[in-house]
């Protein structure tokens, strides 16, 4: 499959918000299913890529197949856990029909690239909830060490497993 990674244009702001959200609910990983407050920051792409590096995967008819959050630095909007020297990524979302095509790995190695190019950031760090089995054999595939000292919870219950590839 021929798969191009590039900045979201605006008029993609509404489907990859739909991407997302469907992804999210879909995959069975949202505590509150429909009713989660979570598809509200899925679906506000366009808050997103104001803050931060929203990058999707088109095909060679450019449809898009997914997206993700790429954040430069700790301290940066969209940061959850990375420090001054670390890149993360959040909200990685591949469209039910481009899944098992290689989509999701396509995103994350353009996140690495990205984190690889600026300067002084010495890895590239990243939240997941156990349940995401799929997402979690991906980063186990691409590289990531699971980083455990930096599991957090960003509410009460909701426990996130950190992972961390070094560059």
């Amino acid at each position: 499959m021929d798969i191009t990674i590039r900045h979201i244009r605006s008029g993609e702001h509404e489907a990859l918000g739909e991407i997302s959200a469907r992804a999210y609910l879909d995959g069975g990983l949202l505590a509150h299913g429909a009713d989660d407050p979570y598809l509200d920051v899925l679906r506000d792409v366009p808050r997103r890529a104001a803050e931060a590096e929203v990058l999707v995967a088109v095909d060679a008819d450019g449809t898009l197949l997914g997206g993700v959050t790429f954040v430069s630095r700790g301290g940066a909007p969209w940061a959850d856990i990375a420090g001054p020297d670390e890149a993360e990524f959040r909200v990685l979302a591949v469209s039910g029909a481009a899944r098992g095509r290689g989509v999701g790995e396509a995103l994350v190695r353009a996140c690495a690239d990205r984190a690889r190019a600026r300067e002084g950031c010495l890895r590239l760090v990243l939240s997941v909830i156990p349940e995401a089995v799929a997402a979690r054999r991906l980063y186990d595939r691409t590289g990531f060490a699971r980083a455990p000292y930096r599991d957090w919870e960003p509410l009460p219950g909701l426990p996130l497993l950190a992972y961390e590839m070094t560059l």
